[in-house]
């Protein structure tokens, strides 16, 4: 069976290297993404799609279409989000509605689609990129830790509801991750190697999950750096 992995987030960061691994493995990889600009692999395997997640109605139409033209989608990554730091009260309505939609309805609507699909073969694998936020919820991480904790929670239920049907559900929570990811934030992890989980080592995990045999299930993984000592950026000290 043709192997094709649906990956989103897959331009920048962990979902980079996530697609970049897959692409090695000898996958098909359907990308989404908001901005393709920073990341276009030479490879005729990978399939870049410009997505707002924060769309979901969009969602809901661009979805099944991509169901459709590539049947043989195994492999659900759902790795999309972003971060924003900062006590409630500072939140708009409307920013925290937007917050959501990426960070939590939209990877559960996709979800909602790709296990549908997935059904029909007894097969497929859904791998939810979490957080330790979703371990532990901390100041300044209202929302974020609501995502993420939500993220766990339909992790947990949906493997329960799926795992008869022939389908892995799969959940990792990494620690600080040198990537993009703290671009736009005050703060991000301090220099050296132990301060940090580096991209490729989650990508490494997930494409070893996915290859797991199919009656073992891995449920949860929880990875950190051996310190988690951060910086604040010189404007913001």
């Amino acid at each position: 069976m043709e192997r094709i992995a649906l990956i989103t987030g897959s331009s920048s960061g962990i979902g980079k290297a996530i697609t970049q691994k897959f692409l090695c493995d000898g996958y098909t990889v359907i990308g989404l993404a908001r901005d393709h600009s920073k990341f276009s692999p030479d490879c005729n395997q990978y399939h870049p799609l410009s997505v707002d997640l924060s769309n979901v109605i969009a969602l809901e139409k661009t979805i099944p279409r991509i169901i459709k033209k590539y049947q043989n989608i195994n492999v659900f990554i759902s790795n999309a989000g972003f971060g924003d730091f900062r006590n409630l009260e500072n939140f708009s309505a409307l920013q925290i509605r937007t917050y959501f939609s990426v960070n939590l309805i939209a990877q559960i609507l996709i979800s909602r689609y790709m296990v549908s699909h997935m059904k029909k073969n007894s097969f497929g694998d859904v791998i939810i990129i979490g957080s330790e936020a979703a371990i532990v919820g901390k100041k300044k991480a209202t929302l974020y830790s609501a995502a993420k904790f939500g993220l766990r929670g339909f992790a947990q239920s949906l493997r329960d509801e799926v795992g008869a049907s022939g389908l892995r559900v799969c959940i990792i929570n990494p620690g600080l991750v040198r990537s993009p990811f703290f671009d736009g934030l005050n703060f991000e992890p301090a220099r050296g190697e132990d301060n940090a989980i580096m991209p490729d080592d989650i990508a490494k995990l997930v494409l070893e999950t996915v290859n797991t045999r199919n009656g073992t299930v891995v449920d949860e993984i929880n990875l950190s750096p051996a310190t988690n000592n951060i910086s604040f950026k010189a404007s913001d000290r």
